[in-house]
Order: C-alpha cells, then sequence, then structure tokens
C-alpha cells in the first residue's frame, strides 16, 4: 500500500510507540492525524510532523468521529493505527481479602478492548469509500494487544482480559471487512522501553531486559513502528495477531 497522497490516523500518537509509529508513516509520505488526550504533546508532534491533532478519548464516538473525518478530509484514509491504552495491576482476591474492585474491571476492558473497537469501526467506516487499489485493498487497521493476552501475570486479570479481548477479535473483524477490501492485524509487543518502564530504577529494568530471550534487551518504539509500517506494506498480512518479543515468556509474575 503507498502512503503517498493518504492520511493516517494514529491513536495514542503523542508518546511512545504510536508517537514512533506517526513518525514512520510521516516519513513514508503519510499525512497523519495524532489522536490523543494530551493535547500540548499531541499539537507539538502534529505541527512537527506537517499533520492535524484531533483531541479524543477513544471510548468517545463522537471524538472518534471527528477524528476519522478530520484525516478524510486531509486525505483519503487508508491507515489506522491504535495504539491508545492503559495498565493496570491488581489481583482478583487482593491480599487483604477484598476482591477485585470491578469498577476498574469495567473501566480497562473499556478503554483497551470497548475503545478499540469503537475506532476500529470508525476508521473501518471511513475507509469503506476509498477507491480499492490494485489489490482491491482500501485500507488497513493495525490494533495494538501485549502478550499478557498469552502470558497474563499475576495482578494482569483486568488487562489481560482486555487485550486477549483484542487479540479475538482481529480474525472476526478481517472476516468482516474483507468484502470492503479492509485488513486487520493485531501487534502483540512484549517488555516495550517506554515511559513508564522509564520510571523504574535502572537495575530492575537491566533485570527486565535479562529475562528477554533474544536480543537481551528492552523493546523500542521503534521496534513497535517498524513492524507497524512493515504491516502496512504487506498487503498478505491479515486476521493475524504477531507477538513483538524476543521470544520472552512471561513467568506467573
Amino acid at each position: 500500500m503507498t502512503l503517498q497522497q493518504s492520511s493516517a490516523l494514529v491513536t495514542g500518537g503523542a508518546s511512545g510507540m504510536g508517537e514512533a509509529t506517526a513518525r514512520r508513516l510521516a516519513a513514508e509520505g503519510a499525512t497523519v492525524v495524532i489522536a490523543d488526550l494530551n493535547r500540548d504533546k499531541g499539537e507539538a508532534v502534529a505541527a512537527e510532523l506537517g499533520g492535524a491533532f484531533a483531541h479524543a478519548d477513544v471510548t468517545d464516538e463522537d471524538q472518534v468521529k471527528a477524528a476519522v473525518e478530520a484525516a478524510a478530509n486531509l486525505a483519503p484514509l487508508r491507515v489506522c493505527i491504535h495504539c491508545a491504552g492503559v495498565g493496570w495491576a491488581e489481583r482478583t482476591v487482593n491480599r487483604d481479602g477484598s476482591p477485585h474492585h470491578l469498577a476498574t474491571f469495567r473501566k480497562i476492558v473499556e478503554i483497551n478492548l470497548v475503545g478499540t473497537f469503537n475506532v476500529l469501526r470508525l476508521a473501518a467506516a471511513g475507509m469503506a469509500a476509498n477507491e480499492p487499489d490494485h489489490d482491491g485493498q482500501r485500507g488497513v487497521v493495525v490494533n495494538t494487544a501485549s502478550i499478557a493476552a498469552f502470558d497474563g501475570q499475576i495482578g494482569q486479570a483486568a488487562y489481560s482480559a482486555s487485550k486477549g479481548g483484542v487479540v479475538s477479535l482481529t480474525l472476526t473483524a478481517a472476516r468482516d471487512l474483507a468484502a470492503a477490501g479492509i485488513r486487520v492485524c493485531t501487534i502483540a509487543p512484549g517488555l516495550i522501553d517506554t515511559p513508564l518502564l522509564g520510571t523504574l530504577p535502572q537495575e530492575a529494568r537491566d533485570e527486565l531486559a535479562r529475562s528477554v530471550l533474544f536480543p537481551k534487551r528492552l523493546g523500542t518504539p521503534d521496534d513497535f513502528a517498524s513492524l507497524a509500517l512493515e504491516i502496512v506494506r504487506n498487503t498478505y498480512l491479515n486476521g493475524e495477531v504477531i507477538r513483538m518479543d524476543a521470544g520472552i515468556r512471561m513467568p506467573p509474575k
């Protein structure tokens, strides 16, 4: 898929994996719309890339619609990379005997799973009117899960369930959207050196890196961006969930 004279929507594009992906897409010629809650950082990155910013909560239908429309008004929307999401740690029954907060479980699923579907359905609707390319393709959506979908650790009940839902959504969405010429894939990252991990002491970061099979390092946002761009380019990738984790399999804790 060519990115020239096309727009791309990147949710969570103000930082981390989303920002790295937005930069890659812009370098390939796409006009990038960054959808994020961080207005200051999002506007700064969008301005640097010659794109646009849309303030959007991924669970809000109207805000995501506006982001999709902003992208489609700039150029045909052919790419959506969904990176927005949140983490949480809480046991099903905590050490003090209290149960996992139900409201928190709902919130994590709402943001990570319902938010993913909200962006997917609205972006796909925006792509469906595009002229198809030589393969009959009108667009591609890349979602973000996590290896926690497969190797959920103690305290990751809500997070693992939400990301597991994204994994299960992938093939069904790809089948739903095949008639429209829209591909759907998901990346399941492992230990990525994001700002969140950057708050850990260096000793803890080094220990995490040693747990990786090979190469013995944390992943980088640009590792994610590189894979996302390859999914966009390779039109024979569809309905697939790709673990990007350097072979790690997470222990219980």
